[in-house]
This record gives structure tokens, C-alpha cells and sequence, in this order.
């Protein structure tokens, strides 16, 4: 959204909802005490939940230090300013700008309908917006000379993707935004490393993302999937700089906010750093004896994107990958196999159900209901095509233009996928901001009526795209 755009949504989307308060007769001296170790220069006053003053470090300045009263002798009414300037919080923007600017005043309390607080805005939060954007991000993240500074930026990636959720944003440009600027702290971190650490580092190595991160398709709920590829003629002091190295970026990324992967799937283990070669025998091993622990682990590999050092790594492990498959088409007939077990839970008359009993109860999980089955399946595509490269997107347009897939049948995959999406990147928002942990689940009960029936025709599609691939791939041998 252009910056301009940002001043005609409501202040609820940018106001502050953590906001200290205090009674008007509460002792001054105490609630200085809060101020101080809050590092806060206001309080809003409140009576009855209802914002009737506030207090800042001026008026104790200019009515308590200047005028040499006695604080311990003073309640909050004696010094507090009154009345209260208030903006309703599904005001625009803009007139929290203009009424501050004309008041002459730095912030203003936010209340609900019923006149209660809600929060506050401040016109520093308002200057931020300037660099609440995709751009001044990256260029934060160029700029940043510590791991401090990298994580700091890092955190307003998350705070990015809450301020324009709602704002009409695509959601596939919401998604590649959000893996562009992940490439960029990764990228960053790296330089950083190199500069400080490990500027000896040889030249014929790679470190590089898998599975959602090597397809860009990463929301707010993203670990850790990565790994590490070097040259067969390495010597040992060599490889083990790589060790170190991958060792310390890995730690590197946990510290600034991105969490270890559950499966292990990271560089700093063994057996996801490997020379060419052993890749190579590793990857034969996968794609021979396709158990489900095997077609899991290769499926994650082959969406491998190289993020840093030599990318020639990558073009002869996806050729070995094309190869084989060429010769044996097993691999890939286990690969879909597994993901038709993600069949849509969709119930009689096309009724989409949620999950019975246990903490969630009613509750839909999207990821496995639709939004595997859809990645996976272009992913089998797309290996037996030899096209593996980019999103599932442009794995969709490389498959057209290879006449695997009609444009219709891509268009209506990608516009389900894109809901499907959609609607876990909101669930995942909606948990951020009602302070929890964001993951794949979303409240069937929250959904209207318009977004239940879209549910259900984005989950009848994926259900249509199965039954595609497997006829595609000739399932019906396997039994």
C-alpha cells in the first residue's frame, strides 16, 4: 500500500494497546515509580475504565520540580491535565494527525465506543510509518552492523506483515515480500560472519534453503530448513571452517527470533552438510527405497534454493534428481501417494470439518486440509517435468507452457492455493495480535458465510487436483 494509503485506515490498526494507567488519586510518588521503571514519560488517568487526564514527565517538570512543591504530599488530580484530548479508534489516521498538529500536542488516548481506553497514539508512532515499509527494511537490514541490529529489523518484519494484513495487499505479494526480506537478514547475517569470523572461507561451498523457504512461500509461522553443500576436494581444515561456520549461523538465526527446526533440517547437523558427492549417494538413497520417512526428507531437499556461495551445487543435484526419475518413476508415484492421505475434510454435501474434541475443537487445519496437498502435487509435477525452480506459482506456469497442465486447471489451482494461504496467514496474524503462538490452525466459527462457501469450493479443488495427479501418475499400478 502507498504511504499516502496509510492515512486513510482506521488508528485501531497502528495505535498502542500495551498502555500504563493510573488513578487520579493515586500518590504521585508512586506512580513516578512507575514511570521510571517503565522508561515511560506519560500515564493515561482513568476513572471507571473511562480516560479523564494523563500525566507526563513535563507537568512534573514544570508543576512539581519548577514550583518546588512537595511530590510526596500530591495525588495525581493536582498535576494531571485535563481534559483529555481522545480519537475514537475507527477514526482515520489522518485525523489523528491533524488533531494533534493543530492541539499543538505529541499523543492522543484511542477509545472504543463506549468512550473506554483502548490505547494511545503517539505522533512518533505516525513518523514510523515512514519507515514501515518493505524498502526502509532492506535498507535497515544492509545497514545493520550486529546481530542486535539484525534482529531488531528482524522483529519489525513480523510488525510489517501485521500493519498490512487487511490492507487489501495480495497475498502473493505478501508472501514473497515476506521471503525476499527473510533472504535479505539471512544474507546480511552471513556478510556479517564473513567479516568478523570467517572471512578464510572457501569459495566452493553453498548454503541453501528447503522446503517452503526454498519455494518462498513462508508465512508467519516459519522455521528453520536449510543446509549446506561443498566441493568433493576440500581438505579437512576446510570443511571443518564450514562446520564452524554453519554451526555459528545456525545459532545466529535462533537468536535473532527464527526457531530450530522440529526435524532437525538445519546445517549445523551432519547429516544436512555434505560434500557434492555424498549428496549425490544421499539423494540415491531417498529416491531407491522411497519409504515415507525417505519421501519426506527428499521432498523437502529438492525445493532447494541457493541463498549463498556457489549455485552450480544446486543445478547438479536437481539434474540428478530429473535423471533418476527419467529411469524410475517410483519415487514419485510413493511422493503422491503421500500426499493423497491429505485428503480435504470435507463431510457430507461438501461440509467442511473442523477437528472433534482436543484443544482444537472446531477448528480447521490448513495446512494439511489443502495447502500440502496443493505444493506437493505441483512439486511431483514439476519433477517429472524437470522445472523445479521458483514458487509453486511459477512451477504452475513452467507446467503450462509444458502442456502438463491446461491454464484453466493452473488458474484454478493457483486461486485456491492463494485462499488457502490467505487464510492461514490471517489465522497466524489474528494469533499475533491476541498474543499467541501463531500456527496452521483456523477457527472454523469466525468465518462468515461467503468465506465458509469460498473454503468449501478451495477444498473441492483440491480434491479435483488429486484426483488429477493421480490419474497423472497411474496410481491405480501401485495396488
Amino acid at each position: 500500500m502507498a504511504e499516502e494509503g496509510q492515512f486513510f485506515r482506521p488508528v485501531k490498526d497502528f495505535c498502542q494497546r500495551k498502555v500504563v494507567t493510573c488513578g487520579p488519586d493515586d500518590a504521585l510518588v508512586d506512580v513516578v515509580r512507575i514511570m521510571r521503571e517503565k522508561n515511560i514519560s506519560s500515564v493515561i488517568v482513568c476513572e471507571n475504565k473511562v480516560p479523564s487526564g494523563m500525566m507526563t514527565d513535563r507537568d512534573l517538570r514544570n508543576k512539581v520540580v519548577a514550583s518546588g512543591a512537595d511530590p510526596s504530599a500530591l495525588v495525581v488530580r493536582e498535576i494531571m491535565n485535563r481534559p483529555l484530548s481522545v480519537i475514537g479508534e475507527d477514526d482515520l489516521l489522518y485525523e489523528a494527525l491533524y488533531r494533534m498538529s493543530r492541539r499543538k500536542i505529541h499523543r492522543l488516548a484511542v477509545v472504543d465506543g463506549k468512550g473506554r481506553l483502548s490505547g494511545i497514539i503517539t505522533d512518533s508512532d505516525i513518523i514510523r510509518l515512514q519507515s514501515h515499509s518493505p524498502q526502509q527494511l532492506v535498507l535497515d537490514i544492509e545497514n545493520a552492523t550486529d546481530i542486535d541490529e539484525v534482529k531488531a529489523v528482524y522483529e519489525r518484519i513480523q510488525g510489517l506483515v501485521l500493519h498490512l494484513s487487511g490492507s487489501g495487499t495480495n497475498t502473493r505479494d505478501m508472501v514473497r515480500m515476506i521471503a525476499h526480506l527473510n533472504d535479505q537478514i539471512l544474507l546480511r547475517l552471513i556478510a556479517l560472519m564473513r567479516a568478523n569470523r570467517f572471512a578464510d572461507l572457501p569459495d566452493r561451498f553453498a548454503f541453501v534453503v528447503l522446503g517452503s523457504e526454498g519455494r518462498g512461500e513462508q508465512t508467519l509461522l516459519t522455521d528453520q530448513d536449510n543446509a549446506i553443500v561443498y566441493g568433493d576436494e576440500l581438505n579437512a581444515d576446510q570443511i571443518d571452517r564450514i562446520e564452524e561456520f554453519s554451526k555459528v549461523l545456525v545459532d545466529s538465526l535462533i537468536t535473532i527470533g527464527i526457531p530450530p527446526c522440529p526435524g532437525g533440517i538445519m546445517a549445523k547437523n551432519k547429516e544436512w552438510r555434505r560434500s557434492i558427492g555424498k549428496w549425490h549417494e544421499q539423494l540415491d538413497r531417498w529416491l531407491q527405497t522411497p519409504t515415507p520417512k525417505h519421501v519426506l526428507s527428499c521432498g523437502t531437499f529438492v525445493d532447494i534454493r541457493t541463498i549463498y556461495g556457489d549455485p552450480s551445487f544446486e543445478r547438479d543435484l536437481k539434474a540428478h534428481l530429473y535423471q533418476h526419475v527419467q529411469r524410475d518413476k517410483l519415487f514419485l508415484m510413493r511422493m503422491v501417494e503421500s500426499t493423497l492421505r491429505f485428503a480435504p475434510p470435507l463431510g457430507w454435501f461438501g461440509k467442511v470439518k473442523g477437528e472433534s474434541g482436543g484443544e482444537h475443537s472446531g477448528m480447521l487445519e490448513i495446512k494439511k486440509a489443502g495447502i500440502f496437498a496443493i505444493s506437493e502435487g505441483v512439486k511431483a509435477l514439476a519433477i517429472q517435468a524437470g522445472k523445479l525452480e521458483g514458487s509453486t506459482h511459477q512451477r504452475l506456469e513452467a507446467l503450462v507452457k509444458d502442456k502438463v497442465v491446461t491454464q484453466k486447471m493452473a488458474d484454478n489451482i493457483s486461486e485456491n492455493f492463494d485462499f488457502l494461504v490467505l487464510m492461514r496467514l490471517r489465522g497466524q496474524v489474528e494469533a499475533v495480535r491476541e498474543g499467541r503462538t501463531p500456527d496452521n490452525y483456523i477457527p472454523l466459527a469466525r468465518l462468515n458465510m461467503m468465506e465458509l462457501g469460498r473454503l468449501q469450493i478451495a477444498l473441492k479443488g483440491v480434491e479435483k487436483f488429486q484426483e488429477f495427479i493421480k490419474a497423472h501418475f497411474s496410481l491405480h499400478l501401485l495396488r
